[in-house]
């Protein structure tokens, strides 16, 4: 695994292997930041359920103005604190359950990745505890990664939502449109 491109392109990041998580794939991040590359920069980012941090590192090498990673595995923050090593820019992470930290949260982003466990509705709450709350920018993106067979039925007007296939990764791009 590896950064794509930006100031940190060819970028080794570790990898782990713990049944809650899984590596997204360089092909389908690849996929994900190019479809996203024009609203990285100077974005207000959060990777939520970061795992290895591969995304909020991308963002950072693509030029986020801010990224906020939030992990609660010990061992995958870990792993992000030796990726994020000769790293710079204007981040944190935080150990704490991604549900949690939504609740308590009050800033906006402009651009919201979710990579939850798979067979889990971590994703859908994750999205609705967003929206709810006004946690995502005017035309602001979340990026929600799950397995192809997952159920997903969106019902928030005023959103623009893509689906793309990636061999058994689905990725939604979730659009605010004003």
């Amino acid at each position: 695994m590896r950064v794509i491109a930006g100031k940190y392109r060819g970028k080794k990041l570790k990898e782990f292997d713990l049944p809650s998580t899984k590596p997204t794939l360089d092909r389908v991040k690849e996929a994900i930041f190019n479809h996203i590359q024009f609203d990285v920069l100077d974005a207000r980012v959060l990777d939520l359920f970061s795992g290895t941090g591969a995304f909020g590192i991308e963002a950072i090498s693509r030029g986020a103005q801010s990224v906020q990673m939030i992990e609660n595995n010990e061992q995958a923050v870990k792993i992000i604190k030796d990726n994020l090593k000769g790293v710079e820019g204007n981040f944190s992470l935080k150990k704490i359950d991604a549900i949690s930290y939504l609740q308590n949260c009050t800033e906006q982003f402009d651009i919201i990745l979710l990579d939850p466990p798979y067979k889990t509705t971590l994703g859908t709450d994750a999205i609705n505890i967003i929206l709810e709350r006004n946690l995502l920018a005017a035309q602001g993106i979340i990026i929600f990664e799950t397995n192809k067979e997952h159920e997903f039925n969106f019902a928030y007007p005023d959103f623009e939502i893509r689906k793309k296939q990636y061999g058994t990764v689905a990725v939604y791009k979730i659009t605010k449109l004003n």
